[in-house]
């Protein structure tokens, strides 16, 4: 068993989340365990001793000719289980006298497993949903999240309005860059450990693929994921209370959400 593991996770909101099963399983390799991910992700980990955001880190540095990078922090871990560098040689090379384990950052695209069933396999770990504990009530709505990462994977944001006049108790969330108009209540951050706090609040969530209908599933709100252009037999989320819908019509949302309410 390794005294000091450090877990090295780049990548959106969605593909952290869906590693979280087996970035924790590290736990039962070591003593102690740290974990370096986007600095977006940091408040979303409760299951390391320590998470640094990768960008104070130096890492990006590692490898690159004519610049003396922080070794000192890679050095002081007896493993490195790292998604980050794979595709990197100059980095391979610098980190050649670790002991480091690299796995692919992302499934193939025509992988026959779940993204969360691939990471864990990757460390022979069981597969098990992501879960993020938070502490808070249940209050009456809805929460809309209708953007991604892609417009391509965006359902109509007219389909949403529709949805929220009918639906009538809904509250909305996006980030800081994404504009939500006129369209009130609305949660606008860019803080994720308090946006699953008021995600956990909500008795339903329906949103496209993205990293936050991801994070919705994982702190267990019941969830509607609407795909337009992704695989959701590879990126659907998973949890206890999931429905997955590819290219639906409003009345198909409209009769799910009487189901789940």
């Amino acid at each position: 068993m390794a005294r000091r593991l450090l877990a090295i996770r780049p990548g959106g909101i969605g593909d952290c989340i869906l590693s979280f099963p087996a970035i924790e399983s590290l736990r039962a390799r070591c003593d102690y365990l740290e974990v370096w991910v986007p600095r977006a992700i940091v408040p979303l980990i409760h299951f390391a001793d320590r998470v640094r955001p990768i960008s104070a880190t130096g890492l990006d540095l590692v490898g690159i000719p004519g610049i003396d990078p922080p070794h000192g922090l890679l050095n002081e871990f007896d493993e490195i289980v790292t998604w980050y560098g794979s595709n990197r040689d100059e980095f391979r090379q610098a980190t050649q006298h670790l002991h480091i384990e690299f796995h692919a950052a992302l499934p193939p695209a025509d992988s026959a497993a779940h993204a969360v069933d691939f990471f864990c396999q990757q460390l022979n770990a069981p597969a098990r949903n992501p879960q993020i504990q938070t502490d808070t009530a249940k209050r009456d709505f809805i929460a809309i999240h209708p953007f991604s990462g892609s417009a391509r994977k965006n359902w109509p944001l007219a389909h949403y309005d529709s949805l929220a006049k009918t639906l009538g108790n809904v509250e909305w969330c996006a980030s800081l860059e994404q504009s939500l108009g006129e369209r009130t209540p609305a949660l606008i951050t860019h803080d994720l450990g308090e946006l699953a706090q008021w995600l956990a609040q909500a008795k339903l969530y329906i949103g496209n693929d993205s990293g936050i209908t991801h994070l919705a599933a994982a702190v267990g709100t019941p969830v509607l994921a609407i795909f337009q252009a992704s695989h959701p037999r590879i990126w659907a989320p998973r949890g206890p209370h999931i429905r997955i819908f590819e290219n639906p019509a409003i009345e198909t949302i409209l009769h799910a959400v009487q189901l789940s309410c």
